[in-house]
């Protein structure tokens, strides 16, 4: 869901939840709640932690985290998980 262009590989079998940090809905170091988390492939989520940017700025990569976070929320919604 969270689909960096020219990162993502699709997901499937490396798909994870990748945890939204803000210091409003956490503490700092910890986890918030998965309701904001995305599913990510690995190489998304390793953009949007800093582990493997390529060069993409970090509010950017931000950003489709955040997309990424309202979309599998939609996509959960609908299989009436959430």
């Amino acid at each position: 869901m969270v689909g960096v262009p020219g990162i993502c590989t699709g997901g499937g079998e490396d798909t994870v939840l990748a945890h939204y940090r803000h210091p409003r809905l956490c503490g700092m170091g910890q986890k918030p709640d998965d309701i904001f988390g995305a599913w990510a492939c690995h190489a998304c989520h390793d953009a949007i932690d800093g582990r493997n940017t390529q060069g993409r700025e970090r509010d950017w990569l931000r950003q489709c985290h955040a997309d990424g976070v309202m979309l599998t929320q939609q996509q959960l919604r609908k299989e009436g998980k959430l």
